[in-house]
């Protein structure tokens, strides 16, 4: 058997059967082993940058690891800043690149880069020596992926291999397990904590949707009847209609929101590492007693001292405090509703708005009202974000995709490209700014040329807005500094180029009809909504 084929059964062994990726003059002798296959799948992309955003999108939503295959040196180089991102969020890839071969290396063959240079955007960066080790190696590195806390890894492997037909190296399986128990008493002391509290709250992080631990925490709400806040990566792991969902920790958290936490007796945050994005800096007060669950234990003492600290798993831990809890009534209900209505009730005038330019609140709100509850919704990075961080409801752990602390832009449509190749019956919907599309625009071609159905919500105000309001405000830059309004971009003819449906909304009634007819019509579509060039920024919401 060739090492190629043998890559390939490790893959589909550990259950990838997708492959994101750009061919390449290095990539084609793995290639060649895809496309002789019927039970892998390969989407091609436009830009290596797009790929790893594109595999991110598909775990996200999937829960399944996928792989992402790129060529050595700018291939890497470009598909670094998805793999950072997924790192930030504790996402499993794994990263196949084609490495320079050995006899060549350190005489500048063509794209070559010392494999030392992806070191710090990947949970572990391998670089494969022998032939005969090859598929030993992939399998480590998926192993190495999957096993928490999860993350992308780099698996280098030079061209020449993939032909060899060698005896290749056998192994026995890799674990998964990170920690195998929980620490009882640790835990029994926080379930007293939490049982003698008048006030719990939980904030909520991104651990509880790599722990698959959605129910428990819903359970662990419930019983003791707590409001739920989440941070950016935490964001629907409660389902946000869910009637203890107080929203989202974010630059545009209410001062109702921050209060929920700041008056707690008792915080349980758990699956968070307390990220300098998601605390404003560590300035938001985190109650009278923090008991602090995480898988890291570099994250405890993280820019807050808590009570009680623990380094357990997500799903073990919320388990363990379920049965060793009592159910209370604690007004948490009140409480949560409170931080939300933090946000609706100083946004009123932003809604009242039927003809375009529409506010980035009243086209959020209409989209939401005009999908179904089991949408997965992605949403790249920009000014609008924070618009749809404290008000786009998020209606399950895999039903909303956004970068969480590396924030970057342009992935809005790259991840809802694979959250579609991973949910092919389930309608998938992009929110994008102009600034985001703009960096990620050729992927539209993509979307089409896969034939995936996505539908993509632009909000355009033509400019970086959020740049150009800091630039105004903390610097005395002109208004609109890094507005393109006097050249702006015709999106429409831009869409309907690359075969995809397009239109632009002018009222309200169109943009709710247009995106139901979208989704009904199974085609991937654009629909451009102008927005206000004065709207606000959500941080407003904390004034």
């Amino acid at each position: 058997m060739s090492i190629r084929d043998a890559v390939l059964d490790q893959l589909l062994a550990a259950g990838i059967d997708t492959v994101f990726g750009i061919p390449g003059t290095q990539t084609l002798p793995l290639n060649k082993g895809i496309q002789n296959r019927q039970d892998i799948r390969y989407v091609m992309a436009r830009h290596e940058t797009a790929v790893t955003h594109q595999a991110w999108g598909y775990t996200e939503t999937t829960g399944q690891i996928a792989a992402t295959l790129v060529v050595p040196g700018p291939g890497d180089m470009n598909a670094m800043n998805g793999l950072k991102n997924a790192l930030n969020d504790c996402t499993p890839l794994l990263h196949i690149s084609i490495e320079t071969e050995p006899e060549v290396r350190g005489g500048e063959g063509i794209h070559e880069t010392p494999p030392d240079t992806y070191d710090n955007v990947v949970k572990e960066n391998i670089t494969v020596e022998t032939p005969e080790s090859t598929p030993v190696a992939v399998k480590r590195a998926i192993a190495k992926s999957l096993t928490p806390p999860k993350g992308p890894v780099r698996v280098g492997i030079p061209k020449s291999f993939f032909d060899k037909d060698v005896s290749a190296a056998e192994s026995s399986s890799f674990t998964h397990t990170y920690l195998t128990d929980v620490p009882e008493l640790a835990l029994d002391d926080a379930a007293k904590k939490l049982d003698s509290a008048t006030q719990p709250s939980i904030l909520a992080g991104g651990g509880i949707r790599s722990a698959n631990a959605s129910d428990e925490l819903q359970a662990i709400a419930e019983r003791l009847d707590a409001p739920v806040v989440t941070t950016y990566k935490g964001k629907g792991v409660l389902p946000e209609d869910h009637e203890l969902s107080a929203g989202v920790l974010c630059g545009g958290s209410p001062p109702e929101l921050i209060d929920t936490l700041a008056d707690s007796d008792v915080l349980l945050a758990i699956g968070t590492d307390f990220d300098a994005v998601a605390t404003q800096k560590w300035t938001v007060e985190m109650g009278e007693m923090l008991i602090h669950i995480t898988l890291n234990e570099d994250d405890v003492g993280n820019g807050y001292n808590p009570a009680i600290g623990i380094v357990a798993d997500a799903k073990d831990a919320l388990d363990y405090l379920i049965s060793t809890t009592s159910p209370g009534e604690r007004e948490g209900t009140d409480r949560a509703q409170t931080a939300r209505n933090g946000v609706w009730d100083r946004i009123p005038e932003l809604l009242d708005i039927e003809e375009a330019p529409f506010t980035a609140a009243r086209t959020l709100k209409t989209v939401r009202e005009s999908i179904p509850n089991e949408t997965i919704v992605t949403v790249d990075a920009g000014g609008f974000r924070l618009w749809t961080l404290v008000m786009f409801k998020a209606m399950g752990p895999h039903r909303y995709v956004n970068p969480g602390s590396w924030a970057t832009m342009g992935t809005g449509v790259p991840s809802a490209i694979g959250a579609q190749t991973g949910n092919p019956d389930t309608p998938v919907v992009a929110l994008t700014g102009d600034g985001g599309l703009m960096m990620c625009l050729h992927e539209l071609h993509t979307a089409v040329a896969e034939e995936l159905p996505i539908v993509v919500v632009l909000l355009n105000n033509n400019d970086y807005a959020v740049i150009s309001d800091d630039a105004e405000s903390n610097y005395g830059f002109e208004k609109g500094t890094y507005a393109w309004r006097e050249a702006p971009i015709d999106f429409n003819a831009i869409a309907e180029g690359v075969g995809m449906d397009a239109s632009k909304i002018g009222s309200i009634d169109e943009l709710e009809q247009s995106i139901r007819d979208a989704l009904e019509n199974n085609q991937p579509t654009l629909l451009e909504v102008p927005i206000v060039s004065t709207d606000p920024q959500a941080y407003t919401l904390v004034d």
